[in-house]
């Protein structure tokens, strides 16, 4: 049997191990962090995403915990209504609820081992047969074999996100940008999906979540009176906030003996809600390709599918969050906005 060794054991490394055809691969597992996420935070599922865990056979379980979102509203800070469109096949399932059915889909032969790789040897089982990076933006895979100019990049944004138990508002819904500054109210399984993004000097490792919260209190106080409910009721202990890194851009998820999925190869800013959908694709694709083809042309066909597409989400939701994010800009920004909106429909706004 081939070995194929997994670095990373979130979605896209949990989707491949699924996906793989375990008569033909000795698979194992790396995770450092085994077990379910102890944040909620809610992940959107757009139709490609929901395409790959229909091939890993958990879409109809996924459904029956997730969320379906209706109108998107496009807001100032202020919670006036630019656009609304109709959002359409995309549904909201929690990070905890997805890492739990790709983990129950993994077959039993797959070896799992506890702990963090830190390094990638010469010698050994680490370095037989194929390894595959699915350790997200920091990758130790991407590291040894893509070196240093792959290194993550900090960007100056903190990102807070957390799930509250009650219900959206439907007045409220949507996403606000403001100077400098975004918020988003989304619906989620049982209850309210929130996030923010704004500058912070946080970090950019071991934020306080407590600090950032208080620092997200402060920057939004003036905003709509709905951001301000939403985050009288989030707790610390309910809020997952970090730094957002991202991977620069790469020519090829392939090198001799390994290979990246995910965040390891397009790790981006999340304005596009695209991450996880991403990583699910890449993996089930890259699956399927190992499972009818010889490794060095699945491999190939692997980086050709999928480079491009990604590299250009990476770049289009880097676009997105300067815009979001604007500061000096912000004024001119929200004329061009209203005038868009009033000019154009709103289906065609919200496909733009």
């Amino acid at each position: 049997m081939e070995a194929i060794t997994i670095i990373g054991g979130g979605i896209a490394g949990l989707a491949l191990a699924a996906g793989l055809d375990p008569q033909r691969f000795d698979v194992t597992v790396h995770e450092q962090r085994p077990g379910t996420p102890t944040v909620e935070t809610s992940l959107a599922m757009w139709p490609e995403a929901q395409s790959a865990l229909a091939v890993l056979g958990i879409l109809p379980e996924i459904r029956k915990v997730a969320a379906r979102f209706g109108a998107m509203a496009l807001r100032d800070g202020a919670g006036k209504v630019w656009v609304s469109p109709e959002v359409r096949g995309v549904i909201g399932v929690s990070r905890p609820d997805l890492i739990r059915l790709l983990d129950a889909a993994v077959p039993r032969s797959v070896h799992r081992v506890a702990g963090r790789v830190e390094d990638i040897p010469a010698t050994g089982p680490l370095a037989s047969g194929l390894l595959v990076g699915a350790d997200g933006v920091h990758s130790t895979v991407r590291r040894a074999f893509w070196g240093a100019p792959a290194d993550a990049t900090l960007t100056p944004y903190l990102a807070l996100r957390g799930v509250l138990p009650e219900p959206v508002d439907p007045d409220s819904g949507g996403e606000y940008w403001g100077k400098g500054k975004l918020f988003g109210i989304t619906p989620a399984a049982g209850g309210t999906y929130w996030y923010a993004s704004f500058r912070s000097d946080l970090g950019p490792a071991g934020v306080d979540v407590a600090e950032a919260l208080s620092r997200t209190r402060e920057r939004f106080s003036g905003g709509a009176g709905a951001i301000r409910k939403v985050l009288e009721s989030a707790t610390p202990q309910a809020t997952l906030a970090q730094r957002i890194w991202t991977v620069p851009a790469l020519a090829g998820y392939v090198r001799p003996g390994a290979v990246l999925v995910g965040d390891a190869g397009h790790g981006m800013t999340p304005n596009l809600g695209r991450g996880a959908c991403e990583a699910l694709v890449d993996a089930v694709t890259l699956a399927e390709l190992l499972n009818s083809e010889s490794a060095p042309e699945a491999l190939k066909a692997y980086n050709k599918q999928r480079i491009v597409r990604t590299q250009l989400l990476r770049l289009v939701s880097s676009a997105m969050t300067r815009l979001a994010l604007a500061e000096r800009a912000q004024p001119l920004r929200d004329r061009l906005l209203r005038i868009a909106t009033q000019r154009s429909p709103a289906g065609a706004v919200g496909r733009s």
